[in-house]
């Protein structure tokens, strides 16, 4: 299980490898090339001495060019002392492995993705002996999904938009589209995807609209994260949950509720008639919206 969005900010790439090719290709437009095979490789970096040193996932990625050591790393803030290690890192593994290693640094954080991107230089000021570019996924550049379609035609990517930009008036959307498309691919990775996503949501709305809309999904229910939703999946409470979940969104996407609103969404006991609510809520302008093409 998934206890952190540290662990949940890199291990996706240990789940979808490729997602990380396409990342540097896509989002941060870099010439990587397209790798024919990926291997998971031990992260401890441990000398002789009794210095532990470990990049939070490192993969070697096959290529026509050659073979590339992808080194990731989850940064929640900036932390001065990483200027020192990830340079550290690179070295010891182009010495050890003899492939080209490339820095990786994903974050939640537009602060800590400005600090992570700027270069590491080591040696005479204005002329160094090494230099260190990382290679930045964050807020500011990966894509936001918010659309169906788009979260199907690549469901690791609509992930990775959900677990970076999961707050803010942005994520319903981005959260219901997600949602849509963990349909379409197998139970079991789903399952794991849905657990990386739950760990990345700091926003408690967040969170808890994204447990909400997971309590549709039968295979959710087979993950341990499902019990403490379990246990309130009676009817009637996933009625009352659903109302909620409505007014939530428009509340959260700061769209005024009114009284006679409210009393109806409260009063409804349709299940299905809740969760069209609920969807509508996603994109509506006014809180009417939810009622569109209804009659009173």
């Amino acid at each position: 299980m998934v206890g952190s969005s540290h662990e949940a900010l890199h291990r996706i790439f240990q789940k979808d490898p490729a997602l990380l090719t396409r990342a540097l290709q896509q989002v941060l437009h870099v010439p990587f090339p397209e790798p024919y095979d990926f291997a998971a490789m031990n992260v401890d970096l441990t000398e002789i001495e009794p210095v532990e040193r470990r990049v939070d996932t490192l993969l070697r990625a096959e290529t026509d060019e050659g073979a590339y050591l992808l080194v990731v790393e989850s940064q929640g803030q900036p932390d001065e002392r990483k200027r020192g290690s990830w340079p550290y890192y690179l070295s010891f593994l182009y010495e050890k492995y003899r492939c080209e290693p490339v820095l990786i640094v994903v974050t939640q954080n537009s602060a800590t993705a400005r600090w992570a991107a700027r270069p590491i230089h080591l040696g005479v000021r204005g002329c160094p002996s090494l230099t260190v570019r990382p290679f930045v996924l964050g807020p500011d550049n990966v894509p936001v999904i918010a659309d169906e379609r788009e979260a199907m035609r690549d469901v690791p990517l609509a992930v990775l938009s959900a677990m970076t930009h999961g707050r803010g008036r942005q994520a319903p959307a981005i959260l219901e589209s997600l949602a849509a498309a963990l349909r379409t691919i197998d139970r079991d990775s789903a399952a794991v995807l849905v657990q990386f996503v739950d760990s990345c949501l700091a926003n408690p709305q967040a969170q808890q609209l994204w447990r909400d809309l997971m309590t549709t999904m039968q295979y959710f229910w087979r993950h341990p994260l499902a019990q403490e939703v379990r246990e309130q999946g009676r009817e009637e409470g996933r009625i009352a949950d659903r109302a909620e979940m409505a007014l939530r969104i428009l509340e959260w996407r700061g769209i005024p509720v009114p009284d006679a609103v409210r009393t109806r969404v409260e009063a409804c006991t349709d299940l299905d008639r809740l969760t069209a609510w609920s969807k509508r809520a996603v994109h509506a302008t006014t809180a009417e919206d939810l009622f569109a093409d209804e009659r009173s």
